[in-house]
């Protein structure tokens, strides 16, 4: 069992932050599917922007499953202090500091994986975030900021001794973006040098591939991101695997169709109907990524209407005759 200060996960598996992705409407989905904890999208530490519609979206947590783990992101110590502090306010019961975020724009503000090249800053940022809440802070990182500076492990022991609860990190450098393979042995050694718990991250798309990273690295739990984009299950199929040795046989085709539907009424209901039925468009993309599903997908990119999109899915089932074939 996988334990975060005082919460104790039912699974080792994690749902990584991603920006655009793990929405409330995810996250929610997600833990119903298997993955003991879910990471909030990266939210600004600048309080200027937490009146934006869309920092509130983020921040919104009403109803959600405990324990609630939300990721900030930022460089100036106080202001990333005051951000942990507001969202405890909010109901975060656990604070993540994002140092992993490849993106440009958030490297070009010294913020995600940018902060990695300053180890006298992030010596200043963990431990001022850890003293400003009474609940756990864990670290998201990468192996380094680029190939020739893999300082993985430093930060690493700088984030224990600022009191850092738990410590994801993703195996690839900034440099790397997400090309290539992502690498374990940098992990494998943060985890042989740390007390507190490490995670690994990185290409972990099925169950083998999850218990052959655990036995590589000696990770203490998994963080799963791209992989549950369209294949929400993989955490019960990855949790099976972990505690059987046997693989779940895949979804059927109408609890895929179900999914799905209840997934893009959430983001409905969550977004408002306009937003929404723009948003569902890239999570119908991921979900047709493992089958032949062009026209589903032309169809919701085509509408911004959410009963034309619902009645597409439907329909889309329905042509395969696979609701015959369950009935």
């Amino acid at each position: 069992m996988l334990r975060i200060g005082p919460h104790a996960l039912p699974v080792p598996l994690v749902l990584a932050p991603m920006a655009g992705v793990t929405d409330k409407p995810f996250r929610l989905l997600c833990k119903r599917l298997g993955a003991g904890l879910a990471v909030s999208e990266m939210t600004t530490a600048d309080p200027k922007l937490w009146g934006t519609r869309k920092s509130r979206l983020r921040m919104d947590h009403v109803g959600e499953p405990e324990p609630v783990s939300v990721q900030i992101a930022g460089y100036d110590p106080a202001m990333l202090a005051d951000a942990a502090r507001h969202n405890v306010d909010h109901g975060a019961r656990i604070i993540d500091i994002n140092m992993g975020c490849p993106a440009k724009k958030v490297c070009n503000v010294w913020a995600g994986s940018a902060l990695m090249q300053d180890e006298a800053l992030v010596a200043r940022i963990l431990p001022a975030v850890v003293r400003a809440v009474d609940v756990p802070v864990t670290l998201k990182i990468r192996t380094g900021w680029a190939r020739a500076q893999r300082n993985g492990l430093a930060i690493a022991r700088i984030a224990e001794d600022s009191g850092i609860a738990a410590l994801a990190v993703h195996g690839r450098t900034r440099e790397d973006l997400y090309q290539g393979e992502a690498e374990y042995d940098t992990i494998a050694a943060v985890k042989a040098a740390l007390k507190i718990p490490v995670l690994a991250n990185g290409d972990i798309d099925s169950p083998r591939k999850a218990a052959a990273v655990l036995r590589h690295t000696g990770a203490d739990g998994l963080l799963i991101g791209r992989a549950a984009q369209g294949r929400p299950w993989i955490f019960r199929e990855i949790a099976h695997f972990l505690a059987t040795g046997a693989e779940l046989p895949p979804p059927a085709p109408t609890e895929v169709r179900d999914i799905l539907l209840g997934h893009l009424e959430s983001l409905y209901a969550f977004y408002g109907e306009v937003q929404g039925a723009r948003i569902v468009r890239k999570h119908v993309g991921w979900y047709c990524k493992d089958h032949d599903a062009g026209s589903l997908r032309a169809a919701v990119n085509a509408s911004e209407d959410p009963r034309v999109q619902m009645d597409a899915v439907r329909a889309h089932f329905e042509a395969r005759g696979l609701l015959a074939a369950a009935a």
